[in-house]
């Protein structure tokens, strides 16, 4: 109920539960406790109005980061946020899937649907990210191929599902790459390995959704019903009762005595 209703993605919740931050009537919720029609549900002891969150109906956008803004909610340094530049939600907050560093532009989805984010950001989806990079230098083939079969990082192995050569001349290069996965700094850490500039990072897609060309940055689109009926189906996900009320999620099961 609360990752549909927007109150982080199905991971978060679960990690608060562990950690003891959601209070049902005044008991520290358990995992696979569920809600009752007056239940009074507290995060971080303030009141989360959960009611509402069934009958939202499922928001997603695009909208086209530029380089200097950061992907989270409070920033000490006092750069700019992203969620500052979206639409303001009555019940629920956008969530990002996955994240674009500052110095990164492109494509960044949000969404009030934290199942479907889940679905999205799973390791296990292993959806592609397509990303423009412009490097450094010429780039022997021998190098691509090595970025292309595997290489070893502090976190693990990582690669380059593709790599094509796109356009440039004199010192800089522009190539398109995919990954399927969405380590921290992934793209840049590969071509760092090889001790590779990277001077510019574009996110261009992410699974279906592409950046529309039209988007300029600091803009958002957002995705029409017919667009939502095929992201809902790419993540496996059955959209037929988005935004209606479950009854099923107004019960909890009670602890055995």
């Amino acid at each position: 109920m609360l990752a549909r209703g927007g109150v982080g993605s199905r991971r978060e919740i679960e990690t608060w539960i562990g950690e003891g931050r959601l209070k049902l009537n005044g008991v520290v919720v358990k995992l696979g406790d569920r809600l009752n029609a007056g239940d009074h549900l507290l995060l971080n002891d303030r009141v989360v109005n959960w009611q509402k969150f069934a009958v939202q109906p499922t928001r997603v956008l695009l909208y086209h980061k530029p380089a200097g803004e950061v992907v989270t909610r409070r920033d000490p340094q006092g750069r700019p946020i992203v969620f500052t530049q979206l639409p303001k939600l009555s019940t629920a907050r956008w969530i990002a899937v996955g994240r674009l560093d500052i110095n990164t532009s492109g494509l960044l989805l949000v969404t009030n649907n934290g199942e479907l984010a889940n679905r999205l950001m799973h390791p296990s989806s292993q959806i592609e990210r397509e990303y423009a990079v412009r490097v450094l230098g010429d780039i022997p083939d021998a190098t691509l191929e090595k970025l292309k079969k595997g290489v070893e990082l502090e976190d693990g192995i990582a690669k380059f599902d593709d790599i094509k050569f796109y356009a440039g001349e004199g010192a800089n290069k522009w190539y398109y790459v995919t990954v399927s996965e969405g380590r921290n700094r992934l793209v840049r850490r590969l071509w760092e390995s090889q001790a590779i500039v990277v001077s510019r990072l574009i996110r261009v897609r992410y699974g279906p959704i592409v950046l529309p060309e039209r988007l300029k940055n600091h803009s958002f689109y957002e995705v029409p019903d017919k667009e939502l009926d095929l992201l809902f189906e790419f993540a496996g996900l059955d959209r037929k009762n988005d935004g209606v009320v479950d009854k099923a999620e107004f019960t909890r099961t009670k602890s055995k005595k």
